[in-house]
């Protein structure tokens, strides 16, 4: 009877299916010294900044792939750093959210119902356009995050500010700068 249990056992159990135990847009009680009001404004603003941020990582990814012309391997290369880094972005957001108790948007069909990045077009397009589309997505999030930074700090949020500021404000900053410094049009060889 023992060996036949043990066997059963290690039989994983497929299919399974339960019940939703924390629906999105509300938040459970953790010991974080914050109001309700504060976590649940906190994680609705983050939310958003998240599916941005992920459409984001999404369309430097895209536009590394069919990245096109003479600085194609470098803008290959940076575009590929840049996806690097808001994938990096995505999961300090999502894990705040968590610690305040909500739930982060996670599947990518949600994300596309939230998110206030334009859709590109399914081919590639000219290398300039896809840097400007990248530039209008940095700027969506930038002003998103400066405006969330603040209300959320006004709020007593302390750790979403500082997430905001240090990470998802600098380094949408420093990734806009590198993009739109492609799109300077200066003479490679003649002054």
């Amino acid at each position: 009877m023992t060996q036949q249990k043990a066997r059963s056992d290690s039989q994983p159990r497929l299919h399974q299916h339960g019940r939703e135990i924390q629906a999105y847009g509300t938040v459970r009680q953790l010991p974080v010294a914050l109001s309700y009001d504060a976590r649940m404004y906190s994680c609705e603003r983050l939310n958003r900044v998240l599916a941005d941020t992920r459409i984001l990582h999404s369309l430097y990814k895209k536009h590394h792939w069919l990245m096109r012309g003479p600085t194609f391997y470098q803008l290959h290369l940076l575009l590929d750093k840049h996806a690097d880094e808001q994938l990096a972005l995505v999961d300090m957001v999502a894990e705040r959210i968590q610690t305040l108790g909500g739930i982060a948007v996670g599947d990518p069909r949600h994300v596309a119902e939230i998110t206030r990045i334009p859709r590109p077009p399914d081919g590639a397009e000219e290398v300039p356009a896809m840097l400007s589309r990248l530039l209008e997505a940095h700027e969506t999030i930038l002003t998103d995050a400066h405006d969330a930074a603040a209300r959320v700090a006004e709020q007593g949020d302390d750790g979403s500010n500082d997430l905001l500021v240090s990470n998802v404000i600098r380094t949408n900053e420093l990734q806009t700068w590198f993009i739109a410094e492609h799109l300077v049009d200066t003479p490679i060889v003649v002054a």
